[in-house]
């Protein structure tokens, strides 16, 4: 037996990042056969064509002019005001609900996400998913003591499964008093589905009926993180969440790692929308006390920065319009690559924007393995191949479908 000084509920956890593993070994190929033959598909962040990283002009000129006194100074524990309000104001824009609305500075988006399940669910309950989803949402169950259940998350038409979503929420509501749903749209990791506005309402609807019988408390979870790269008018669905029953409360997870190219600064915050002002009050206080409990207060730069972009209008255009052309880059990347998936064949999760598209198969790892022979790095992610159109030029996103379809030919799956 391994000897062990953990706790008993710390034993045995160890989980390999496959992501960087995988892009370690695509620039050490790089080093055998160069950087122009590799074809690096790994890397959830937005590269440019010589693999670079890409920021936005605007915001990297906002943050260096900021007071290195006043970023290296400690931001207080719930967030700096004025970055709440400016988070406020991002997220939702002209969709803003009919709501009291309470926020708490996060890093990143995974703070939310761990706050919503640590604060929202008791020790040993579940929380749902869909069952395409981003693998941390297991890690941190595991690390909270909870539980992670998912539902089909495409029905045979290739839509949002929401028949099988309010089942599986209907049938844990059974077994406890608070039902944790995380819904990650628009532009899902790892898919790139977005709900439909009618699938939100249907959605909302469901949910909806269950918090007005009054024996369950339902608490959705909105990952957004990827939002500033969907299409425009992808905000309408916050509009949903007026008027909600006081049993209901929705919880936005908003970052800026992805829509300001700011992964690094950790600067995240999530928002709490509830009818009800004291559940809205619960939420602030709660939260900011887990913030306390755990990282203390978040990185003061990201925060400052956020909330001078927003008092100067000709700044927040600038970025807008910056994030737009990359916006529309990458939209060209993905059509170039289902196109060419189309033409030959592969079968692909539905997609409608993001960083990700997702080709399912029962032999990824595999299949993974075979497509390095071919200078093709992508991460295989259980049931399927994680292509990250993302860090990938549209020149090199030519040919990787029909390389995919070969290798799934070759080795079934």
């Amino acid at each position: 037996m391994t000897k062990s000084l953990a706790a008993g509920h710390a034993r045995g956890k160890n989980e390999s990042d496959n992501i960087f593993a995988i892009n370690a070994a695509a620039k050490a190929k790089a080093q055998l056969v160069g950087e122009k033959n590799i074809v690096n598909a790994s890397i959830g962040a937005l590269l440019d064509d010589k693999g670079e990283l890409i920021t936005l002009p605007t915001v990297e000129k906002t943050i260096h002019s900021l007071d290195f006194k006043d970023t290296a100074n400690y931001a207080p524990i719930a967030g700096l005001p004025d970055f709440i309000e400016a988070a406020i104001d991002v997220v939702f824009g002209q969709y803003k609900p009919d709501a009291y609305i309470q926020g708490v500075a996060t890093p990143g988006g995974s703070g939310a996400i761990h706050h919503a399940i640590w604060n929202y669910t008791e020790p040993g309950d579940t929380f749902l998913t869909s069952d395409w989803f981003w693998g941390p949402y297991k890690t941190m169950a595991r690390e909270m003591g909870r539980k992670m259940d998912t539902f089909v998350t495409f029905n045979e038409k290739g839509c949002f499964n929401i028949k099988a979503c309010l089942e599986k929420v209907r049938e844990l509501a059974k077994t406890q008093k608070n039902v944790l749903l995380i819904i990650n749209s628009p532009a899902h990791n790892p898919t790139g589905y977005s709900l439909t506005d009618e699938e939100w309402e249907k959605l909302v609807e469901g949910l909806k009926q269950l918090a007005e019988k009054g024996i369950n408390n339902i608490i959705l979870f909105v990952d957004i993180a990827y939002i500033d790269f969907a299409p425009p008018g992808s905000r309408k669905f916050f509009k949903l969440f007026s008027n909600l029953p006081a049993a209901f409360l929705v919880i936005i997870g908003f970052s800026m790692s992805k829509g300001y190219t700011m992964y690094g600064y950790r600067t995240g915050c999530m928002l709490g929308i509830s009818s009800d002002e004291d559940i809205a009050q619960e939420f602030y206080d709660i939260n900011q006390y887990s913030n306390r409990g755990t990282w203390s207060n978040g990185t003061r730069a990201g925060m400052l920065c956020l909330a001078k972009l927003l008092k100067d209008p000709k700044l927040m255009e600038q970025v807008f319009k910056e994030r737009e052309e990359y916006r529309i880059s990458l939209d060209n990347r993905a059509k170039t690559f289902l196109a060419e998936a189309k033409r030959v064949g592969l079968e692909v999760c539905p997609y409608h924007s993001g960083f990700f598209i997702t080709v399912p198969s029962t032999r990824a790892e595999e299949i993974a393995l075979k497509l390095q022979d071919d200078n093709i790095f992508v991460v295989p992610i259980g049931r399927g191949l994680r292509i990250a159109v993302c860090a990938v030029g549209e020149e090199k996103i030519v040919g990787m479908a029909a390389k995919i379809k070969e290798a799934k030919d070759l080795l079934g799956g």
